[in-house]
């Protein structure tokens, strides 16, 4: 399916930048402006997000927008190991750049810490977005989990950082330092290297600490997230859909779950992945998609008010054509049904 996108015939202007809430950020447009808004939150650059899959959505008639947080890719950098900004202030960068693009509620997406941003951004400005998607992130920030989540993998993480740190002013150093890390994952060596290589190339400077920043995400190291979102979670009542990998060793599965309290969606794409890679999607994205976004009536009596992860959730899973279906389509309070019963369609487990 992906090989017969052309990635060129959905972008807008190609690469620019908006000027929104005091500061700068490094934008992506894929598709018609017209259409409804995916904003998709950089993990931390926009390149979290491939091509490919930005070029999918947007052929199916929606307006795609990915864009770097600051002190990454184009946005403004200023201090990447010491940010005089707070996650709510990146949280606000998404709802006041959605509003800059589109003057409808936008569907935003985040993976990773971007994430995280996602679930800030949903909680302290409801207004601005109307579905919500979040790929490969935790309900808690960077640093030490709370006792009932699981830590990232303590094995996998020993042995990435065994790894020496490559020169970060090197561009071919950087990219086998990222290709060695995604062959640990088990993710696309090849893939990895020319992302991380094409990171470099959008890096402003090669100064090494900024470069590492670029490629690390190492912000969110020093960025201050308080106060805590967990508990707040229920209070999303927008259509949601995690997607994650079955034994991502960063942010693992049972950890992921405690996403459900939004009373969300939850599927998961791949045996081991963190990054959205192209095997994770390409199968499974779809080309034109017909699903609507249950309105939160329907999703509660669907998914019962505990949002416990069970068989009730187990059995409410939905797509058509994958797990990209949600987050590709306008959200507009409507379900399309794909069933006999007249229940949208179940995802295999």
């Amino acid at each position: 399916m992906a090989d017969a996108i052309d990635k060129g015939k959905y972008m807008t202007d190609m690469r620019t930048t908006v000027d929104t809430n005091g500061v700068t950020l490094g934008i992506e447009q894929f598709g018609d402006p017209a259409a409804p808004l995916i904003l998709i939150v950089g993990g931390t650059t926009m390149l979290s997000w491939p091509d490919e899959l930005c070029a999918v959505l947007a052929s199916g008639g929606r307006h795609v927008v990915r864009y770097d947080l600051r002190d990454s890719g184009a946005s403004t950098t200023a201090q990447p190991a010491a940010p005089s900004y707070t996650l709510r202030d990146l949280a606000a960068d998404a709802a006041a750049l959605a509003h800059e693009l589109d003057s409808r509620p936008a569907h935003l997406a985040g993976i990773g810490v971007g994430g995280m941003v996602a679930q800030v951004a949903a909680l302290d400005h409801p207004s601005a977005f109307q579905a919500l998607t979040l790929v490969g992130t935790r309900p808690v920030a960077p640093g030490p989990v709370d006792e009932d989540l699981p830590d990232h993998d303590a094995a996998t993480m020993k042995e990435l950082f065994s790894h020496p740190m490559p020169d970060w002013t090197d561009r071919s150093a950087v990219g086998e330092f990222a290709a060695a890390g995604a062959d640990l994952l088990r993710d696309d060596p090849a893939a990895a290297r020319a992302t991380a290589e094409h990171i470099w190339d959008r890096t402003p400077g090669t100064d090494a600490a900024v470069q590492m920043a670029n490629q690390m995400g190492i912000v969110f190291a020093h960025l201050k997230c308080t106060p805590r979102w967990r508990e707040r979670l229920p209070a999303i009542a927008i259509p949601t859909l995690v997607v994650h990998g079955k034994r991502d060793p960063i942010f693992q599965r049972s950890s992921v779950t405690r996403l459900v309290h939004i009373h969300v969606a939850v599927t998961r794409v791949a045996e081991r992945h963190h990054r959205v890679s192209r095997a994770c999607w390409c199968s499974t994205a779809p080309r034109g998609c017909d699903l609507r976004c249950c309105d939160n009536k329907w999703r509660r009596r669907q998914f019962g008010e505990t949002g416990s992860f069970g068989r009730s959730h187990r059995k409410s899973i939905y797509e058509t054509g994958g797990p990209w279906a949600t987050l590709a389509n306008p959200g507009d309070g409507s379900v399309r049904t794909h069933s006999r019963r007249g229940e949208p369609t179940r995802t295999a487990e």
